[in-house]
């Protein structure tokens, strides 16, 4: 299966996957990580994880390394359900995340590249993330 009609049916899978999108979800996390996320010095990324795009505390720093092995632990389960790899779960839900919970404000990075911060538009997404919409 290519990375791009993985990436599409990953989509749909993690669409009804409640679990995983709870877990991704931003909003769920603690107040610490909630708060890091609006002050734009924790954002999404497109790997499917959250990234340190700041200074921020050791207490933030350890809650978004938790925050990222849950993630981890999820799409690996549903990545040994599908038959994929981690890594291509993983961008799946990065590209959903970034298509649909960074709010204007919020700290986003594509790939390695440098950390931006979402304005009233979407968000430019990796080419791979076409057919994940």
């Amino acid at each position: 299966m290519t990375r791009t009609s993985f990436l599409f049916a990953a989509s749909a899978a993690l669409a009804v996957a409640s679990g995983i999108a709870l877990t991704t979800s931003a909003r769920a996390q603690s107040g610490v990580v909630a708060q890091a996320i609006a002050a734009g010095t924790v954002g999404e990324q497109s790997d499917g994880y959250l990234g340190i795009a700041g200074s921020v505390s050791a207490d933030v720093r350890a809650e978004v390394e938790s925050i990222n092995i849950k993630r981890r632990a999820a799409y690996t389960d549903l990545a040994g359900k599908r038959g994929v790899t981690v890594a291509d779960v993983a961008a799946a839900t990065g590209c959903q995340t970034l298509a649909a919970r960074v709010k204007a404000g919020q700290a986003y990075r594509i790939g390695n590249g440098a950390w931006q911060t979402k304005g009233s538009g979407a968000i430019a997404l990796p080419d791979y993330c076409a057919t994940a919409g």
